[in-house]
C-alpha cells in the first residue's frame, strides 16, 4: 500500500520523503490558506519534493470551471492530480480531463455505487471517506471492501485512496481491506513507527551495550 501524507506543510513534507516513507501528497485550498502563500506556489513546491501524485483539489462547483481549473493546477508540474467532488458536474470534469491525460482524485465518496461512477468516469484515484462514515455509525471499512470486490469484478484500474484516516488502526484495516493508498495527516504516519515494546527493547539494549563498554 502506499502512503500520500495529507498536509501543505513543505517542511513536513520534506522530512518524510526523504526518509523514503511517503509517495505523494494529498493537500487542498484550505491546508494551503494555512501557510498565507500562493496556492499555485505551494503546490510548485510541493510537486519539487515528491515525484508522486500531488492532489490540488478546485474550488469551482460547475463544470466548465472545473475544468478550466483544472487545466491551469495541471500546468504547475506534470505530478498534479486534480481533485475533483463526487458529483455530475464533477463526474463530467472527470471525464474530460481523464481523456485529456490529466490523472484526477476524485473525493468525497461515501457509497460504493459512487464509487463505481468515478472508476467509469475514469478516475485515477477515488478517495472514500473512513473517519466521516465512523463518525455516523457507519463501517467505512465496509466501503472500502465493497469497492474493493467492484473493482476487481470489473478490472478497473481506478486506485483506492483511504481518506479521512484518525489512527494507526484506521491505516491497517485499509491495508488488509484491500486499499492501494492512505492518506494521513503527518502525526498518524509518525505514530505508525511506535510501539513501547520497541522503545522498552531498545532500551535494554543500549543499556546492556553501556554496562558492557561497547563503542564503536
Amino acid at each position: 500500500m502506499k502512503f500520500f501524507v495529507d498536509t501543505a506543510d513543505t517542511s513536513e513534507i520534506k522530512e518524510l520523503a526523504d526518509a523514503g516513507l511517503i509517495d505523494g501528497v494529498t493537500t487542498n485550498p484550505s491546508l494551503v490558506a494555512k501557510s498565507g502563500r500562493k496556492f499555485s506556489d505551494v503546490i510548485a513546491e510541493i510537486c519539487d519534493l515528491t515525484s508522486g501524485h500531488v492532489s490540488a483539489e478546485v474550488v469551482a462547483t460547475e463544470y466548465q470551471a472545473m475544468v478550466n481549473e483544472g487545466r491551469t493546477l495541471q500546468k504547475i508540474a506534470s505530478n498534479v492530480a486534480v481533485k475533483l467532488p463526487l458529483t455530475m458536474d464533477g463526474l463530467k470534469a472527470c471525464r474530460t480531463l481523464a481523456d485529456e491525460g490529466t490523472a484526477v482524485n476524485v473525493t468525497l465518496c461515501f457509497s460504493a455505487n459512487q464509487a463505481l461512477l468515478a472508476a467509469k468516469a475514469g478516475a485515477t484515484y477515488i478517495s472514500p471517506f473512513i473517519g466521516r462514515l465512523d463518525d455516523l455509525n457507519i463501517d467505512g471499512m465496509e466501503l472500502i471492501e465493497d469497492i474493493r470486490t467492484i473493482y476487481d469484478n470489473y478490472m478497473f484500474e481506478t486506485q483506492i485512496l483511504a481518506a479521512s484516516i484518525r489512527g494507526p488502526n484506521h491505516v491497517k484495516e485499509s491495508a488488509l481491506a484491500g486499499a492501494d493508498v492512505a492518506t494521513v495527516p503527518p502525526a498518524v504516519l509518525r505514530s505508525l513507527i511506535n510501539h513501547p515494546l520497541t522503545d522498552k527493547g531498545l532500551a535494554a539494549f543500549l543499556s546492556d551495550a553501556q554496562k558492557a563498554g561497547v563503542t564503536v
